[in-house]
């Protein structure tokens, strides 16, 4: 397999906006900082910088109509997601260190709520986000993705850009059976296989109780097998995706060519390159190794 590396990403910037003092309230969550204290984004960008993260996440998450309205989207969106794309750059500039800007693409019209996808309405979403995140952002994530044609719709409107494209799905993890499966149903295998087709470089589940992961990882695998696809073993700490709803435990991501579980205590967000899918799944709680990050600032846990 080689030599194993550790690629750590940042964690919440909602729960650490809030926990901060910054402007923070529903419905806007997140996004609510960006117009009304950006440096605060930026300081939280900068914290997780300083605290060893490879990889940092456009506070972009709730740039979209169901949490900042749809008249506010029409007048702000693509300059909200501008300006998170530079806020994070910039806190990359200042530290003076490789990281990379991950440009967050989020379910567009809610997340967890399959039901709620428009297929209509996704370019008149996702290309402001788009345009505005391109010229600061390193890679694509598309992240708590609940059905496998936003997915594919998301990835179709991304442009040629030759930056890699990560896709990260939440599972059901309410009234479960003996298939893993998206919160939309359909079964991880299937998710898999069409991660497979769109050429994703990295796969990953977020936002969802850990018990309901280690299936995922093992439906995962045995898709890819079954493809013949061969990974990169590069364990890679990925902790839960805020949200507006009730906070997720934390969790890990490791690829499935070697199920090295990790458990990580990164406070909030989900956690390269690869000519085939490199498969991620979390498994939190396993014991087996742990890796810790957080903000200096809360001292030592």
């Amino acid at each position: 397999m080689g030599v194993v590396s550790t690629v750590i990403l940042d964690g919440g910037m909602g729960r650490e906006l809030q926990r901060r003092g910054a402007p923070f309230r529903q419905p806007e969550w997140s996004a609510l900082a960006l117009s009304e204290a950006p440096q605060a984004v930026e300081a939280v960008h900068a914290a997780y910088i300083d605290s060893g993260a490879n990889v940092i996440t456009s506070n972009s998450y709730a740039v979209v109509p169901f949490h900042i309205g749809e008249a506010r989207f029409a007048a702000e969106g693509q300059a909200l997601a501008a300006l998170a794309g530079e806020l994070a750059r910039r806190a990359v500039q200042a530290s003076g260190k490789a990281v990379r800007v991950a440009g967050s693409l989020p379910p567009l019209f809610g997340s967890y709520r399959p039901d709620l996808f428009e297929p209509q309405r996704v370019s008149e979403l996702l290309t402001p986000l788009v345009q505005g995140l391109a010229p600061h952002v390193d890679l694509w994530l598309a992240e708590t993705q609940s059905s496998i044609v936003e997915a594919r719709a998301i990835h179709a409107g991304l442009p040629k850009d030759g930056k890699p494209f990560w896709l990260s799905f939440t599972l059901k993890d309410e009234d479960t059976d003996e298939v893993p499966r998206l919160r939309s149903g359909e079964p991880v295998a299937d998710a898999a296989e069409a991660a497979a087709q769109l050429g994703v470089q990295v796969l990953l589940f977020n936002c969802s109780q850990p018990e309901v992961i280690g299936a995922a990882i093992d439906a995962a695998r045995q898709t890819f097998e079954r493809l013949a696809w061969r990974f990169r073993s590069v364990p890679t700490p990925t902790p839960s995706r805020h949200s507006p709803r009730k906070p997720r435990p934390t969790t890990a991501w490791t690829p499935c060519a070697r199920i090295s579980t990790h458990q990580a205590t990164c406070s909030g967000r989900r956690t390269g390159k690869s000519a085939v899918p490199a498969t991620w799944a979390g498994a939190a709680g396993s014991g087996r190794s742990t890796l810790r990050c957080w903000p200096r600032s809360w001292g030592k846990p």
